[in-house]
């Protein structure tokens, strides 16, 4: 405990878990990115965490932990509750550093991750259906009859300190940074480099960013536990319905503010990473961006410093991410075609289309619906576009072609 502050760890901590786990993480770059600068109005510096080896900022404050054992405690091993990032940074430092870990995981836990996380050395136990009944498992079977050392996700003073070394890093490789936007799950993240940057530059900014759904900080400050609605998130990572007991008092005293940031904002801010850095981010470790692209006002004119935390997305939801993106920016739209069922048409269309600048994808042939005439038939097609202007050029040539277009609305099934 840091008793000048009162809380569980201090910038000292920080300052030691960083001289500890040197060398034994990746110390990730920190880069300027013009294009996500010039969409926010923000000088953004992005961290790329996901570069680590098991792609998260996890692995620091597990070396942490992990190191800080007794002889004891390596011999009788470690045990970890998570279903994704903390798991695998667990199971991959426990075995580097020849300990036992025994993993548990609720039986829902996407096989990628069980898969994984045993790949690199833990033992995987699957057990119920919520993290409070893994926990409540782990604290029964593991730590008490088995006598190992549980390695907390986010509630731990070491596992704290080892986040925090982020901030020391990027404040040392972009020191014009005025404003840290931190996702916050358990709060461990936040907690840690909260710490290490008001140490250092007492006047930094500090904002953290929660799922609208999981908004647990914001929600134990205000003393409303109703807030936290919980239901389906692309940020799982952060998907927390408590905060840790540790990591809200710190919370409460360096947070300058809280954003809560919908769905719809963290979809663009992971399809953006991807499109514009190239870089590969779960929803947790876009949510900073995500706050920056729902109010850009806010960040005006700032330096803002991001820490993309964790790059392990399932590869379908990325992919039906980027496309559900493709539509909202009117880069892949659908299109009903009313046609005469001749000979030629299907060509006409295709020509109209081609001529405009566009992609056919994907046509299908409608001609059994109820009340058409048997001579007509409707093409179903998707395109692809430049963007939205690009759309309406397409569709004003057919129109001029005497074709009856209408546009799919995105998502109802409906038309415009």
């Amino acid at each position: 405990m840091n008793d000048a502050a009162g809380f569980a760890i201090g910038a000292e901590e920080v300052r030691a878990a960083a001289r500890t786990i040197a060398g034994q993480v990746l110390r990730t770059p920190c880069a300027p990115s013009q294009v996500l600068s010039k969409i926010t109005g923000t000088e953004v510096w992005l961290k790329f965490e996901n570069f680590q080896f098991t792609a998260a900022f996890k692995e620091r404050g597990a070396v942490n932990k992990l190191v800080h054992l007794s002889q004891a405690e390596r011999a009788a091993g470690v045990a970890a509750v998570s279903a994704g990032n903390h798991a695998q940074a667990v199971a991959h430092h426990a075995t580097r550093l020849g300990i036992k870990s025994a993993i548990v995981m609720p039986r829902n836990t996407p096989f990628t991750k069980v898969k994984n996380t045993r790949e690199l050395g833990g033992e995987v136990i699957l057990h119920g259906d919520s993290l409070d009944e893994c926990f409540e498992f782990a604290a029964r079977e593991l730590i008490e009859v088995r006598g190992m050392t549980l390695v907390h996700p986010y509630d731990d003073p070491l596992v704290m300190a080892g986040a925090g070394t982020i901030a020391l890093e990027m404040l040392a490789d972009a020191p014009q940074i005025d404003t840290l936007v931190i996702p916050i799950g358990g709060g461990g993240l936040f907690a840690g480099n909260a710490v290490a940057a008001h140490d250092l530059r007492p006047d930094i900014r500090i904002v953290g960013v929660e799922s609208a759904g999981y908004c647990s900080a914001y929600a134990a400050i205000r003393g409303d536990p109703a807030l936290v609605r919980g239901g389906p998130t692309i940020a799982e990572g952060i998907a927390v319905k408590g905060v840790g007991k540790l990591t809200l008092p710190i919370i409460r005293a360096h947070a300058h503010e809280l954003l809560r940031v919908e769905e719809s904002h963290i979809e663009r801010a992971v399809a953006l990473l991807a499109n514009v850095e190239k870089v590969v981010a779960e929803g947790a470790g876009a949510a900073g961006l995500a706050a920056l692209l729902a109010d850009p006002a806010k960040f005006a004119g700032r330096h803002v410093g991001l820490i993309v935390c964790g790059g392990n997305i399932d590869p379908r939801l990325l992919a039906s991410v980027l496309l559900r993106q493709l539509v909202n920016e009117s880069r892949l739209v659908s299109l009903s075609i009313e046609i005469e069922d001749s000979p030629g048409f299907l060509a006409r269309v295709a020509g109209c289309v081609g001529d405009a600048g566009g992609n056919i994808v994907q046509v299908h042939h409608e001609r059994l619906a109820a009340g058409r005439h048997a001579k007509s038939a409707t093409l179903e097609m998707l395109l692809e576009a430049q963007d939205q202007a690009h759309t309406e050029q397409i569709i004003a040539a057919l129109q001029a072609a005497d074709f009856v277009v209408r546009r799919v609305h995105a998502g109802h099934g409906e038309f415009e």
